[in-house]
């Protein structure tokens, strides 16, 4: 896997103490409150992990499943809900946790769907933050890193469904996608 790797654009180390310090700024917000974390499946995974380590507050865990991608490298315009929440966000204070914010279509339209089932308050932190890609008017409250327009992998993020065990955040060889 390393192999199909440009270069690593976040490594390791500058992953854990970003996500670290994101983790305690937004668990100043709900001090005294118990917010619902929803983690968004599958790239968000393991931000989601390291994420809610670092949070003293209590807080309710749960998954979504929705993409935009399907198997290609841009987004396709349709959200897919594959997996819907287990709990119920009516009068709850959420937070959303992903991966990457690109086009904005995904997080607009969950933020959206979230609030119209009764959500108290919705917040969105990111691992990453591709601005350059925006076509939505969204942005991530809480966000760890901004980006290029490169297509990335690891730390959670995939091609084709490989790549989400890498420790670091990497630059995705061009030759492995453009085929």
């Amino acid at each position: 896997m390393h192999k199909d790797c440009e270069r690593i654009l976040i490594s390791e180390k500058q992953l854990r103490s970003r996500v670290k310090e994101i983790a305690e700024k937004v668990d100043n917000l709900y001090q005294g409150k118990r917010p619902l974390c929803v983690g968004i499946l599958k790239g968000g995974i393991i931000f989601y992990s390291d994420f809610i380590r670092h949070l003293t507050s209590p807080v309710e865990l749960d998954f979504m499943a929705v993409s935009s991608y399907g198997g290609g490298t841009v987004s396709s315009g349709k959200l897919k809900i594959k997996k819907d929440l287990d709990k119920d966000v009516k009068g709850r204070d959420v937070i959303i946790i992903e991966d990457i914010i690109d086009s904005g279509f995904t997080l607009a339209n969950l933020k959206t769907l979230l609030l119209e089932r009764g959500a108290a308050s919705v917040i969105i932190v990111t691992l990453l933050n591709k601005k350059g890609r925006r076509e939505y008017d969204i942005s991530p409250d809480f966000n760890c890193f901004d980006i290029e327009n490169e297509f990335v992998i690891g730390y959670g993020l995939d091609y084709d469904e490989k790549y989400r065990s890498l420790p670091y955040i990497g630059i995705l060889k061009r030759e492995i996608y453009d085929k």
